[in-house]
């Protein structure tokens, strides 16, 4: 990996690498919880890239994912909205091409588009496999000109698809993914290009799979958390290999790179993956949808900081698009997001939008301090209140119907739900009605995949999946 990296790096003329626009890197895991890192303590989990990464740059410690699971944070990632209103309404659902994305935007504004690692807005469950070169819902789609990419979580010596071109790894699948997008970003800035590069890894979802050597450290633990944990572990090196990447191109000091977790930790997993918070992936409480955060940019962010300031995925769209100077066109309405651009330079205490969830029948509002969540109970609704900043861990619900913030959040729930209605149903298309989608289904189901059953069926990742076959 070193020899790799000196020989790629030497071969960079400095002025080629010098550029007036700023590069992107988008970085997420898969079900990392929020309190599985280093800077927050935990008690066996060391993450020493992630760390340097956050005394470096804007911790954020009230970050959010996009949704309680993967494939929405996905979407609502790439349009700035709330997932439910792309069409995304759970996992395994695919993006509409109605929408408009980010890699779109920046492709229209002169930047390379790449992506590397988890896709799943296709419309395919089951455990990660290349995405086909037909597949009209793929990366290609909505604005990556290069992928390397697979439909769902992928685990050690995956099969991958580039650009719809069948590849197989062997070794750690972060390590992996990382390596690829770096060989990406040094052709782009070879070329004089700007690039905006996306890593979405499959660590640290199930089923677990590690290295023996990173295996070793949590030798302790039952095995899934063993094997959980030396996930991360490896992830954390991979987060080291990219930083060291862009500093031997010498483009770390122009370079944003933003780095998140899809959904909050997974229950069974011990030490806990949550911080404390309650609940886990799949619900609405802190636990489901708080999840870890930096934003490293050496050129911008002079003083590294921890910033309460509530935040989110949704935030990550208006925020890469007031930087790369994206017109305001390129963005559907209602856009949920805001940019967070002002936080670089300043200390916000106060968000002027809230933060919508709308997830499974069910919703959340954030609004600095207060929450207000809306779930179905028997013919009705369940309602709960809860000040995130004297009770982060949501145990004391403060809800009366006449309490001046469920009154007037709960106007605020309502109108919300009305505007993403009318976005479910097509109404922020200039057709005014939403194309047909493709089914959410297995990868099993599709033919295109089926002669590849027996040269499948005894690899770990497939091997539960397609044993019926």
């Amino acid at each position: 990996m070193k020899h790799f990296l000196t020989t790629l790096f030497l071969l960079l003329p400095l002025q080629q690498v010098l550029f007036a626009q700023t590069n992107f890197v988008l970085v997420m895991t898969d079900d990392q919880g929020w309190g599985q890192t280093g800077y927050y303590n935990h008690p066996i989990l060391k993450t020493p890239n992630l760390d340097r990464m956050a005394s470096n740059g804007i911790r954020f410690d009230q970050f959010y994912a996009g949704g309680p699971v993967c494939s929405p944070t996905r979407a609502t990632i790439l349009t700035g909205r709330t997932h439910d209103r792309t069409g995304v309404f759970d996992h395994g659902y695919a993006l509409r091409k109605q929408e408009k994305t980010l890699p779109q935007a920046l492709k229209r504004a002169g930047y390379a588009t790449g992506h590397f690692g988890k896709w799943h807005l296709c419309g395919l469950r089951g455990p990660g496999v290349p995405i086909l070169k037909t597949d009209a819902h793929g990366p290609k789609a909505f604005g990556f000109e290069k992928w390397l990419s697979v439909t769902n979580f992928f685990d050690l010596n995956p099969i991958m698809s580039r650009q719809g071109e069948m590849e197989e790894f062997k070794g750690d699948s972060s390590e992996i993914i990382v390596e690829e997008a770096l060989k990406f970003m040094q052709t782009e800035t070879r070329k004089g290009n700007p690039f905006f590069c996306v890593i979405w890894y499959g660590t640290p979802h199930s089923p677990f799979m590690a290295l023996d050597t990173d295996m070793e450290e949590f030798s302790g633990l039952n095995q899934n958390s063993q094997a959980h944990y030396a996930e991360l572990k490896a992830m954390d090196r991979s987060v080291g290999t990219l930083r060291n990447g862009l500093k031997k191109m010498k483009i770390d000091q122009n370079t944003l790179v933003w780095f998140t977790s899809d959904n909050g930790g997974l229950p069974k997993i011990n030490p806990s993956t949550t911080g404390g918070l309650r609940d886990y992936k799949g619900s609405l409480y802190e636990g489901g949808i708080r999840v870890p955060a930096i934003i490293e940019w050496p050129d911008k962010i002079k003083q590294a900081k921890v910033s309460n300031y509530p935040a989110g995925s949704v935030d990550i769209f208006p925020t890469i698009a007031e930087i790369a100077k994206v017109s305001d066109s390129a963005m559907l309405k209602p856009m949920d997001g805001l940019s967070l651009t002002p936080l670089f330079s300043s200390v916000l205490s106060k968000r002027n939008k809230p933060l919508i969830f709308s997830s499974r029948g069910r919703m959340a509002i954030i609004d600095n301090k207060w929450k207000m969540i809306s779930q179905p109970k028997d013919q009705g609704r369940k309602i709960e209140l809860f000040n995130l900043s004297s009770d982060p861990g949501e145990s004391m619900d403060e809800f009366r119907p006449k309490h001046p913030q469920v009154i007037r959040m709960r106007k605020f729930l309502v109108d919300a739900r009305k505007s993403i209605e009318n976005s479910v149903n097509g109404k922020d298309y200039p057709n005014g009605v939403v194309l047909p989608q493709p089914p959410r289904i297995f990868w099993t189901d599709l033919p295109e995949y089926q002669k590849y059953f027996q040269q499948w069926k005894t690899r770990p990742e497939y091997e539960s999946r397609l044993k019926k076959f």
